[in-house]
């Protein structure tokens, strides 16, 4: 599976720009699935038909990333973000364009405390000479992701844009299994959550599912001094009860409380003071669609180097084998 996570994190795919991720995943799944189409906000639908319940599997494409917005006479690039970017996390930290070309995040020098960072204090260093330099690599307008390698080590893989490559590798690796089920499958890989939950919504009203998931990575409460949180990395995937966008409906989250009990798979309870994932833009869907959650816990999130457990991972797959089942 290490495999799969490797070629999904070091896919360029930023929200808005995510082809290149369902290109991929199109072509992973393409003989698994007994239909796959792109609708028009670019979300990835692969049907597992089926003659029982109608379910959602929902992860996320997108990436945190910044696009830019002015290109000065010197060659440094300003930009805007694209999704929820931390001014002290990305300092000095390595971006990428589509187009290979590579920068560095830095920041103007005539500030004299670091607590003053802002975006708009903040340029890109593309090592160009001059505006006429740097417009041959890139122009206002183009996206880039934060640049870093996708390492496995002690049993936990270190990788940029595991948000939310790595519930799209869970969704890839549940129907490369085929779980036996009479159930119709929805294997949605979906645009644009990091900028406001956008293609989820779409996606479900043009499905209307019996009930859907929405695969995505949380926080975890087992760093030093961290904000008490009752999630940890390698203590199994977490249930979604509740997030800033969505309280997941009774039913949902019992059937996997359920699931993970007689299944004995490991398992955390996930709430949520802060973000969001699909089951927010799905849940109010079309009149309501009961909606829920598993999350991978996962540390450091919207940073280029995120950190989960391939237990947890591994787990979340059985869960969502055993939640499509009943």
């Amino acid at each position: 599976m290490f495999d799969i996570i490797n070629k999904l994190t070091q896919t360029f795919g930023p929200s808005g720009n995510e082809k290149k991720v369902a290109d991929l995943i199109r072509d992973m799944l393409k003989d698994k699935v007994d239909e796959v189409k792109t609708d028009v906000l670019g979300n990835l639908i692969c049907i597992k038909k089926g003659s029982g319940k109608k379910i959602m599997l929902a992860a996320h494409m997108d990436e945190i990333g910044i696009i830019v917005s002015f290109i000065d006479k010197n060659g440094f690039l300003r930009f805007s973000n694209v999704g929820g970017l931390n001014p002290f996390v990305i300092l000095g930290k390595r971006v990428i364009f589509e187009n290979g070309s590579v920068g560095v995040v830095w920041y103007e020098e005539n500030i004299d405390d670091i607590k003053n960072i802002k975006l708009e204090k903040m340029y890109i260093d593309i090592a160009a000479s001059s505006k006429e330099d740097a417009e041959r690599l890139v122009n206002v307008g183009d996206m880039a992701v934060f640049e870093a390698g996708t390492i496995l080590q002690n049993g936990r893989i270190i990788s940029k844009s595991m948000d939310n490559r790595i519930g799209c590798a869970v969704l890839v690796q549940t129907a490369l299994n085929q779980p036996e089920t009479e159930n119709e499958i929805y294997y949605v890989f979906t645009a644009q959550e990091e900028v406001g939950l956008r293609g989820a919504g779409p996606a479900a009203y043009g499905l209307m599912p019996d009930m859907a998931l929405a695969v995505d990575v949380t926080a975890t409460g087992d760093t030093p001094e961290c904000k008490p949180m009752a999630v940890k990395l390698g203590a199994g995937p977490a249930i979604k009860i509740k997030d800033r966008s969505v309280i997941a409906h009774p039913e949902v989250k019992d059937l996997l409380i359920k699931c993970a009990i007689e299944n004995n798979i490991p398992h955390q309870f996930e709430i949520l003071s802060q973000g969001g994932t699909d089951a927010g833009s799905i849940h109010t869907t079309a009149g309501g669609i009961p909606s829920g959650g598993v999350a991978i816990p996962t540390r450091n999130v919207h940073n280029s180097a995120e950190i989960v457990d391939m237990k947890d991972v591994e787990n979340a797959v059985k869960l969502i084998e055993a939640f499509i089942n009943q």
